[in-house]
Order: C-alpha cells, then structure tokens, then sequence
C-alpha cells in the first residue's frame, strides 16, 4: 500500500465520520428551522438542495476526488467528460418508468400526477441527484473500488447510502415503517444500480440524470 494511499483511506475514514455526524446534526437541529425560516417552498428547496447541500456534499467530495486523483478508480475529469453510450442505459430508464407507473396503477387504480408536484419538487430533483452521486457514487464508491472484487465495495456503498436516509426518517417519524416494510432495501437496490451504470460507463453523469429521473417519477406520481 502506497503511502498516498494510505492517506487516502484515512482521510475516507474521517470524511464518512464528519460527513454522516454533520448531516445528522443537520437534519435533527437546523433543517426545520431554515425551512421555517422561508416561505416560499422553491426557494427553500433552492437553499437546502441548491446551496446547504452543494456546500456539504458535493464540494468537498469533488475536492477530495481531486486531490486524491491518483488512487481513484475513475479520475474528475474523466467522469465528466467519458462518452457515454446511452443506448446501454436506456432499459433502465424504461425499468424505472414501467416500475412506477405499474405500481402507481395496481395501488390506485390510475395513473395521475401527484397534487402536490410542483417548483419546489422540481428544485429538489435537479439537485439531490447530482449532490448524492457526487458523495456516494464519485467519491466513496470511487475511493474504494478496484478493477476486481467490485460487488463488495459497491454493497458496503448501498449500506452507507442507504444509511445516510436514516436521519430524515427519524425526523418524518417513517422510520419504523421503513424498516418494517422492507421499504429500506429499495433504496439499497437503487444504491446498487447507480453504482454499477458508475462504474460501467465510467461516467457520473449516468447515474445523476439516473437518480434525477427515479425522483422525478417518485415526485409526479408517489
């Protein structure tokens, strides 16, 4: 082991240390208050998911991919700037479509947009794909996996994201039944599918519009 990778590995440590206490203490104590503090309910979407989010998730992670470009798996830029075939990916797309929908008719009997989509759904799916796949796809998946073995760090990534839910479930009182319905494993199997169109395409855009898309879908008609 390198010494450069080394200290990559600490500094993964601490980061998942720091990154899963600050979100939590956020989410306990300052979420509501700076949601109560905005009236206007795109605006304070655009604060959370576009500015508190971007600040804490995605800039320090896209710095710590940067810095550590040596021991990644797939460098910034080139998550960025690959090709990508979309073709390859358009059966998941149609997955998640056909999924929702499907589910969406057997429990209700039709297909209608949700009431409540609006601005301020919109706000949190242009943001919350590109912040979470920044964390948990670009950087700890990134960060630890290897050209051989790649199921073990990607399930260890399902856990970590699937963990960092937990805090809003506390908050919303969903918890219990998250875990008691099983709820929780689709957000693993989610987890799971991010990280392989990551590492397939070895491009982030893929998951992001990915994410970006099961989210849009999950706030028309859920």
């Amino acid at each position: 082991m390198t010494e450069k990778n080394n200290k990559k590995n600490i500094a993964l440590i601490i980061y998942i240390i720091i990154f899963y206490a600050v979100w939590t203490l956020y989410t306990f104590y300052a979420d509501g208050p700076v949601g109560d503090s905005i009236k206007n309910a795109a605006v304070e979407q655009i604060v959370k998911e576009g500015i508190i989010k971007n600040l804490v998730w995605t800039l320090p992670a896209m710095l710590l991919i940067h810095h550590f470009s040596a021991d990644v798996y797939i460098k910034l830029k080139e998550m960025f700037c690959t090709k990508v075939k979309w073709l390859r990916y358009l059966p998941v797309f149609i997955l998640f479509t056909a999924y929702v929908l499907g589910s969406e008719y057997l429990s209700t009997g039709k297909i209608e947009i949700n009431k409540d989509f609006g601005a301020a759904s919109i706000v949190i799916v242009l943001f919350v794909g590109i912040t979470e796949e920044m964390v948990f796809r670009g950087w700890l998946l990134n960060a630890t996996v290897k050209k051989e073995k790649q199921w073990l760090p990607i399930a260890v990534n399902a856990v970590l994201f699937t963990l960092i839910h937990f805090p809003i479930w506390i908050v919303e009182g969903t918890l219990t039944a998250n875990i008691t319905s099983f709820g929780f494993l689709f957000i693993t199997m989610l987890s799971v599918i991010f990280s392989i169109t990551f590492l397939k395409s070895r491009s982030i855009v893929v998951p992001v519009l990915l994410h970006m898309y099961w989210d849009l879908l999950a706030f028309m008609f859920f």
